[in-house]
């Protein structure tokens, strides 16, 4: 048996090698695959370097199987799905970059100059699909030694490479954390942590889209603190996000210092990632990007009091007040996604203070009614930020914690709150008392909402349009038309 048995056997290998022969040119399977197939991973996207046109090899392939190829002559590139695997073609080429630029200059190469531009050892490694050494490693880099031995390393000295297309500081990142076990982690050279490090300013000529899709990979990873810390270190995190960045470090006054907030940030992060795979949830990057943010605020909130130690009140209304800038910053989706991370980090001290406090049925009406839909996320989420060196505090949180969760369940199955519509509309108050469109119209809506989530009357619309009446009477003078005035 083979390394390769499993992973060469798929029949589109000898396919390709086939049509290459036949127009004279030779083919290579290159990069992820090739690197998942020595860790046992799956991969179901083959890239293909030919020593020739890629293109006109995908274009021969498509002709004999009848699948449709998708050509992208920009980038001499083609695609085609076959029996299931996604398959990209493309000529082996040489680059150069000009310094302000990450846009390369493209020319034909030979298959060594191609994988010479590769990012990093372990995605240079290459399998000849010529018939005379079908499976055959081409590694003139020592990516197989790389590999075993956990490392991330360039081809080239790191600061050209990095200085060639920045975007590879935070690929050798994203590397290390994705492919990472506990049996065996990934580190990054330190001569390419030194070049990140001097070089951190170079991810300015990159788009934030780039970077954004980088941080998303990372935050998918099963565990993204190892990637964030490298982030911080290397100053690449302060280029991008440095509200998150400022949350770093302990300030001590009096001899009192406040938690170390970037480290538990990323153990709530880490700690959401764990709740979903117990939770049998498939991972949620939205809320993963809420747990990285939940604490943006505490720097700017940030307090010492003089016999009560450090606070950071309202640290919640000011990191949400922070999403929508930070999205927008980062172009990120200002949409629903956005509104959901900005409730999340707004919402999420609310079950933490049920803990503390007395469980009321009205409090708990109010947190399933501005959660909503999101109620399980921001549970997740909350539990999630229960962290402390002191176990036994822990284990007392955790078990209020749970009783906040079945009072919810008891007043969800009462109430049907989280789906809550108010009974009462602005156009039956219009109607009922003859008003044009204004502000009195929330003002009733509001006292009606209130009175429902506070348990003063049931949730009914008969229940909510005799309270309506009397508080429009009573407390603002408005006499509904179906109702004759009081003498």
């Amino acid at each position: 048996m083979t390394i390769t048995e499993g992973y060469l056997e798929h029949p589109v290998f000898k396919l390709v090698g086939e049509t290459a022969r036949e127009l004279g040119v030779r083919a290579f399977v290159i990069g992820g695959y090739v690197r998942d197939c020595f860790l046992g991973r799956p991969n179901m996207d083959i890239d293909i370097v030919v020593e020739g046109s890629g293109i006109a090899l995908a274009e021969a392939i498509a002709k004999k199987t009848k699948a449709r190829v998708s050509v992208f002559k920009n980038f001499g590139t083609a695609m085609l799905k076959y029996h299931g695997m996604e398959v990209e073609f493309v000529g082996a080429r040489k680059e150069s970059y000009h310094r302000e630029s990450r846009k390369p200059i493209v020319e034909d190469g030979t298959l060594e100059e191609d994988q010479l531009r590769r990012d990093f050892t372990i995605n240079a490694m290459a399998f000849s699909l010529q018939a005379e050494d079908y499976g055959a490693l081409v590694d003139p880099f020592g990516g197989i030694k790389d590999l075993a031995a956990g490392i991330i390393r360039t081809p080239l000295e790191p600061e050209q490479t990095y200085s060639d297309d920045p975007l590879r500081m935070l690929r050798a990142i994203r590397f290390a954390a994705r492919l990472s076990t506990p049996e065996h982690p990934f580190t990054i050279v330190p001569e390419s942590i030194a070049a990140m490090t001097a070089m951190a300013d170079r991810l300015q000529i990159l788009s934030k889209e780039r970077i954004v899709e980088e941080l998303n990979k990372m935050l998918m990873t099963d565990h993204p603190s190892k990637a964030f810390e490298t982030l911080e270190e290397t100053g690449l995190l302060k280029q991008f996000l440095p509200e998150l960045s400022r949350l770093k470090g302990v300030e001590t006054v009096d001899g009192k210092g406040h938690k170390e907030n970037f480290t538990h940030t990323l153990q709530v992060l880490e700690n959401v990632i764990r709740f979903e795979k117990e939770e049998g949830r498939e991972p949620n990057l939205w809320l993963h990007w809420a747990a990285l943010l939940h604490d943006i605020g505490k720097p700017i909130s940030k307090r010492y009091a003089a016999g009560q130690g450090w606070t950071f009140h309202g640290h919640e209304v000011v990191g949400a007040r922070m999403v929508p800038e930070i999205f927008q910053k980062l172009k990120m989706p200002l949409n629903e996604k956005m509104k959901y991370v900005q409730k999340l980090v707004n919402l999420h001290l609310r079950p933490i203070a049920l803990v503390d406090d007395e469980v009321t049925d009205s409090a708990v009406r109010r947190l399933l009614f501005d959660a909503g839909e999101d109620i399980d996320d921001l549970m997740l989420l909350c539990n999630a930020d229960i962290t402390s060196k002191n176990p036994v505090k822990v284990a007392r949180l955790r078990r209020n914690f749970e009783l906040v969760k079945e009072k919810m369940a008891e007043v969800e199955a009462k109430d049907e709150i989280r789906n809550w519509k108010n009974p009462i509309t602005g156009d039956y108050i219009m109607q009922l008392f003859g008003l044009e469109p204004c502000s009195t119209i929330g003002e009733l809506k509001e006292m009606v909402k209130n009175a429902v989530l506070d348990g003063e009357i049931p949730y009914t619309f008969e229940a909510a349009d005799a309270y309506m009446r009397k508080v429009a009477r009573d407390t603002l003078g408005l006499q509904p038309r179906d109702e004759k005035p009081h003498d």
